[in-house]
């Protein structure tokens, strides 16, 4: 189809597009690697797989927004077979040949079909970006940083984009037009065919310019994009399937520090050649939907924390500096000007609603904690609340900072003993207290209530008493990485030596101990059996060991972070509440996308973030929504800052909080009155 002075052009603009393009990419490449090692290349087939599937359904971004993925979905698979399909039309304009009649009429039906899909794909996205409140230059809370460049720069990148694929697909449809109208209507080209026959008055000389033109706006245009293409959003084209490979297997687990090294590479983040590379990934898998925004507390509360700015600053930055970054040249900010600020880094619940939410695998909670481990460690900035807790968990192994003397308190007064592993090593179960139900006076109950489950079941258990310490759960989500290292080895030494006897199931009553010991102490040579005591409690029930009576009422259920969403413990739960006959009534967000309570992260023990509302009041509002009488948990802190909400409500409005366990002794203690035994 070309001429041949075409085809000298097409191969210099083919030679030129690339050598631009693959040094633009090459510099991505480079920049990236500019990253800390971590090693994210463990069972490489399988993370490739599971990439390479999750990409191709896209179950990762209908998670959310149904009908807007719905015409992100148009858009890529209509791109992922254009690359056969531009390759075909690069073939048809070099070569004298016609790709038509029996296998390629299959192939131009789908191109057809998808060119048109593309379209009204690409057309909504337009229109909803331009006519959407808030979404022209994005939502941003006005206390949120961003980096001087993002508020002009998304709108112009994402109408470049816009204007290219719309420009791209339309040339193609219009070149493909032109084909019907000078050879022949071809039925297995419908849609444009029926754009050709809107050509046919037109004479052949005519008709082949429009030929050639759109040709040359096809695939001329993707010459053209190919140099900008890495500076686009639209690299997560290529990179969100990176991302979803090498993302952690346990999203939001965090990895231990190497001390040794901290003399010469310092501690944490400050600036972004501190990032580990799969950080510096996230920032270029960024696809800037704000999608984690949307569902973050912090962000949700008026705090200034948007995870997503966090991502997107670091991505501008990066392209500011990328020519001399990519060459080794050190960053000239450090993150703390023009990526967050103090404010946004303390808001942050470690709730992973972010992470569990991105569409292409981003862990933007790890680059928060990351920025307070410098600030912590290096710096010695952090809010002053937290040094209460620090030193409570330093000097007596609890953030209450009261003696291990009284870790027991929450076993006195009970009609049966319990005994510690020095008494009873034989034991099955291995009770983790945890520091709140050891403390606290309202979470002691949890502790006692869970501690009656056991001796009623016929369970052996045990506890450690004072041998038991904080696991550093708060330690480590505030930034202070040395203090948790040093009481998870504590801890760990204490648990193998009391697994020597006999392995043990460890339960907790404790999601964030839970989480901290199944997950982060293996990296401190402890792999447990460790189950949440909602999973056990479901267990025995299974196992006929408990047989609640029947009760009667409505109760809400409030899934912990750490339990739902980090670890996903959702069922188990409500089994429980379900068997003790009480209705359960679901809150709107619920399971792995339940609402934070507000406690996660470190927050318990500091004043939160000035916003529009405290994240309990959000989420307690919509708890006490659903017009059930009870408020259930299976979290000492969801517990506690539920009750920092009822406190606030006139005597008798508020719906009661009760732990899971307490719902289960209460049917428990039912049974016995009606079997005329005594209980407590």
């Amino acid at each position: 189809m070309l001429t041949t002075p075409e085809k000298i052009l097409f191969i210099l603009a083919v030679a030129a597009s690339l050598y631009y393009g693959g040094a633009a990419f090459y510099r991505v490449y480079q920049a990236i690697r500019r990253g800390k090692p971590e090693n994210r290349f463990d069972n490489l087939p399988a993370r490739l797989g599971r990439a390479l599937w999750q990409t191709l359904t896209m179950q990762t971004v209908f998670k959310k927004r149904p009908w807007v993925s719905l015409l992100h979905a148009f858009v890529f698979y209509g791109f992922v077979y254009y690359l056969l399909v531009n390759l075909l039309d690069v073939v048809e304009g070099l070569f004298p040949v016609v790709l038509r009649g029996g296998f390629w009429n299959g192939i131009n039906l789908v191109g057809d079909i998808l060119t048109a899909l593309i379209l009204v794909g690409i057309i909504g996205l337009i229109i909803r970006r331009r006519t959407r409140p808030g979404q022209r230059t994005f939502s941003w809370n006005p206390k949120t940083p961003l980096h001087e460049k993002v508020r002009s720069g998304i709108p112009r990148d994402s109408a470049i984009v816009a204007t290219f694929i719309t420009f791209h697909v339309g040339s193609r449809l219009l070149h493909r037009a032109a084909q019907s109208a000078d050879i022949s209507a071809d039925p297995y080209q419908p849609i444009a065919g029926a754009v050709g026959s809107l050509l046919a008055n037109l004479d052949l000389r005519a008709i082949t310019a429009i030929e050639h033109v759109f040709w040359w706006g096809a695939i001329g245009s993707i010459l053209v994009f190919l140099p900008y293409f890495a500076r686009s959003k639209h690299i997560h084209l290529f990179l969100a399937p990176l991302n979803l490979a090498f993302k952690k297997e346990k999203p939001g687990a965090l990895l231990p520090m190497d001390f040794e090294k901290a003399e010469e590479a310092g501690l944490g983040v400050a600036k972004l050649e501190d990032f580990s590379w799969p950080r510096l990934l996230d920032a270029y898998s960024c696809i800037q939907c704000n999608r984690c925004q949307d569902v973050c507390p912090a962000y949700a509360t008026g705090k200034a924390l948007s995870p997503a700015a966090i991502l997107i600053n670091e991505r501008y930055e990066l392209n500011d500096i990328l020519p001399t970054f990519a060459k080794g040249e050190a960053s000239p900010r450090p993150l703390m000007e023009f990526a967050t600020n103090e404010e946004s880094i303390w808001a942050c619940t470690t709730c992973n609603a972010c992470i569990e939410v991105c569409p292409v695998g981003n862990e933007q909670m790890l680059h928060i904690v990351d920025i307070r481990r410098e600030r912590v460690m290096m710096q010695g900035e952090f809010p002053t609340q937290l040094n209460n807790a620090f030193r409570g968990i330093e000097r007596n192994g609890n953030p209450w900072n009261l003696g291990q003397d009284k870790r027991m308190g929450w076993a006195e007064g009970l009609p049966f003993e319990v005994q510690t592993l020095e008494q009873n090593p034989e034991a099955d179960v291995l009770y983790w207290v945890g520091c709140a139900p050891s403390y606290d006076p309202r979470a002691q109950k949890t502790a006692r209530a869970f501690a009656e489950i056991l001796s009623e079941s016929g369970t052996s258990w045990a506890v450690l008493g004072r041998q038991e310490k904080c696991t550093g759960d708060a330690a480590r989500r505030a930034g202070n990485e040395y203090l948790f290292a040093q009481m998870a080895e504590e801890n760990v030494a204490t648990l193998n030596a009391a697994m020597e006897a006999k392995p043990k199931t460890i339960v907790t009553t404790c999601p964030h101990c839970f989480h901290t010991l199944v997950n982060e102490y293996k990296d401190f040579g402890g792999t447990y059996q460790v189950k949440h005591h909602s999973e056990y409690i479901a267990e025995l029930i299974d196992r006929k060991k408990l047989q609640p009576l029947p009760m009667s009422g409505d109760v809400t259920y409030h899934d912990p972070c750490y339990l739902g969403r980090h670890n996903g413990v959702i069922e188990e739960p409500r089994e429980v509440i379900q068997a003790t006959g009480l209705k359960l009534t679901e809150p709107e967000r619920n399971g792995k996308n339940s609402f934070c309570c507000g406690a996660g992260g470190a927050q318990f023990w500091k004043e939160e973030e000035p916003g529009k509302e405290r994240v309990s009041t959000n989420r307690y509002r919509e708890l006490k929504g659903t017009g059930a009488s009870t408020i259930a948990v299976g979290c000492p802190f969801c517990m506690a800052m539920m009750n920092v909400e009822t406190a606030q409500e006139p005597e008798g409005k508020a719906p009661q909080v009760l732990d899971i366990s307490e719902l289960v002794v209460q049917g428990i203690r039912k049974g016995k009155e009606g079997t005329g035994q005594a209980a407590d």
